[in-house]
């Protein structure tokens, strides 16, 4: 990723051309990490990202604001407390190193300051420090020197930037010439990966996608240590994204300040480095919250199966009751054989079509009347039980059978939308913690979209989990179409007829989709079909179960059809 001085530097630059003179309205803290300025410049308002965090360091405008956290850090309280009002002076970078700062102008009632944001985007070392005057009025992380640290980061203490690196500034012409000539003198290959790593090692500010491009860019016969504090200090923005396939919609690998291959050209760098870093971010908080409630599921499953196999085994215990009872009624009937201290009798068995008979145990303790007892007992105690876990297996197979199907709809899932409501389910079963909301917010309704397509005239739409599922049942008429894979979890489907016949081929497109959206998805599915006033929801059952009745059968291919989407899944994201 080349969030290096080069690019910092160009970034800034924007920066400064379009927060220069503009004013802070509001400033929010989502996390340990982030910090976000509103900003009105005058024209329009933006937001401002500053952030921290070693894989996603940087200071640029984003399209999207996340939610703060529920009570202000410190950091931002104190930031609040200086920053907020305050004109935004020049946004530059720091003597090509990867340090951006903000100079504002605080004005209050009482006094009139000037104040620097120092924001250091260096990796896991990135930081935020406000300063005036030199001194440091606070960091969102701080170091003293009983930390073990190089420089001391607490309020009232003076700012000293981070040391440079072992390497040469890129306008040092006669320091680099030196260096490339020495590196030239054993090294035949003058313009090759090895000299571009020879570059990035040495000269500071510049990553080693930089590196090529400066070797791609350079004249022939112009000696690199005269170009390269020219292409550092004024090589123009031709900003472009770098997606796996080279189009919009692909995904993003990296953003540049030069085109690339497989680059889409993009109108601002900052607008290329949010895509990117907007991209990167829910894909990482998908696979985030997907593996939370993965791992929630999982737990929950484990925990059913341990009750079901105890279950299984006391039933599997009472299968010997009839053997207790035939050996109680045996006993009775030879009484009078039978001799109190006995330890055990073997008697003919009237139940045996050999006419065999059966070995019985007895308590020298008791009579045989008391043994007989004893059998009878045990048989009716055994009865009760099985009859006490019959209902007590159905409920426990069919929780089970209700956490797989959130399991199968975690496993469909693909944006962050697929994930809204079965993190609600989960929250309402108790299997993870609702998020914490900030005092006096508003509870916000979770309400995420059907998936919906277009084919041939009729609408498709198809739930995303359980709770989707039964909205979409309710939601559609009588004589609308309704699909389910048969014998597999899979998602609901529904086509909206609007008291229209539905031709074969909408049908067939229908159940592709509902068995692409299923546990079948190797070779054909089974998917069944019938119209909505065939299908019932028994009161009291799971959300997503329901029953139907004349319904017909296709055998289908898995098919996402996602080229026939009313709306693109990433469009309804950057909703």
């Amino acid at each position: 990723m080349p969030q290096d001085s080069f690019h910092i530097r160009r970034s800034a630059a924007e920066l400064d051309a379009l927060l220069s003179g503009g004013k802070i309205n509001r400033i929010s803290q989502a996390d340990k990490d982030e910090v976000t300025f509103i900003i009105y410049t005058g024209k329009t308002t933006v937001k401002l990202v500053l952030s921290t965090n070693a894989s996603n360091a940087r200071v640029c405008l984003s399209r999207t604001e996340k939610e703060p956290a529920p009570v202000a850090p410190n950091f931002c309280m104190l930031l609040r407390k200086h920053l907020l009002g305050a004109e935004i002076l020049s946004v530059s970078q720091y003597a090509f190193e990867r340090i951006v700062e903000i100079r504002m102008l605080c004005t209050s009632d009482f006094s009139r300051a000037e104040r620097v944001l120092v924001c250091e985007l260096m990796g896991k070392y990135s930081n935020l420090i406000l300063t005036e005057n030199g001194i440091i009025a606070g960091a969102l992380k701080t170091a003293s020197l009983e930390d073990n640290a190089r420089r001391v980061l607490l309020p009232g203490a003076k700012y000293a930037y981070p040391v440079p690196q072992d390497k040469l500034s890129p306008f040092d012409a006669e320091g680099l010439k030196e260096r490339i000539q020495s590196f030239l003198s054993t090294h035949t290959d003058g313009d090759g990966e090895e000299y571009a790593r020879f570059l990035f090692d040495n000269v500071a500010g510049i990553a080693l996608p930089t590196a090529r491009e400066l070797l791609r860019r350079i004249p022939r016969g112009t000696p690199v240590w005269e170009f390269v504090g020219g292409f550092c200090r004024n090589q123009p923005v031709e900003a472009c994204l770098l997606t796996s396939d080279g189009t919009p919609g692909g995904e993003a690998k990296d953003f540049f300040a030069f085109p690339v291959k497989n680059g889409v050209p993009m109108p601002s760098l900052n607008a290329a480095e949010d895509e990117y870093y907007y991209r990167r971010e829910t894909k990482r908080a998908f696979e985030d919250k997907k593996r939370r409630l993965e791992a929630a599921v999982r737990s929950l499953h484990k925990k059913q199966q341990k009750k079901l196999q105890d279950t299984l085994e006391r039933l599997k215990e009472c299968e010997r009751m009839e053997t207790l009872r035939v050996k109680g009624e045996l006993l009775t009937a030879n009484l009078y054989r039978l001799e109190r201290g006995m330890k055990e009798t073997e008697l003919e068995n009237w139940y045996d079509a050999d006419g065999g008979t059966l070995r019985i145990a007895l308590d020298a303790r008791f009579t045989p009347a008391q043994n007989a007892q004893k059998y009878f007992k045990a048989y009716a105690k055994q009865k009760r039980t099985k009859e006490a876990l019959a209902p007590r297996l159905r409920q426990e197979e069919e929780e089970m059978r209700y956490t797989d199907s959130v399991a199968a709809s975690l496993s469909f899932a693909e944006t962050q939308d697929d994930l809204k409501e079965i993190e609600t389910e989960l929250i309402s079963l108790g299997l993870i913690k609702p998020p914490k909301e900030r005092p006096g917010a508003k509870k916000k309704e979770v309400s995420a979209p059907f998936r919906e397509y277009r084919f041939k005239g009729f609408r498709i739409l198809s739930g995303r989990n359980n709770l989707q599922n039964d909205r979409l049942l309710k939601s559609c008429a009588p004589s609308d179409i309704w699909l389910h894979a048969q014998k597999y979890h899979s998602t609901h489907v529904v086509i909206a007829t609007e008291g229209r016949q539905v031709s074969d081929d909408v049908l067939l497109f229908a159940a592709e989709v509902c068995a692409y959206y299923s546990d079948g998805k190797s070779g054909k599915v089974p998917v069944d079909w019938c119209e909505r006033k065939f299908v019932r929801k028994p009161p009291k059952a799971k959300a997503g179960f329901v029953t139907y009745t004349d319904y017909k059968t296709l055998l289908v291919e898995p098919d996402k059809h996602e080229e026939a989407l009313a709306e693109t899944e990433e469009a309804a994201d950057k909703k």
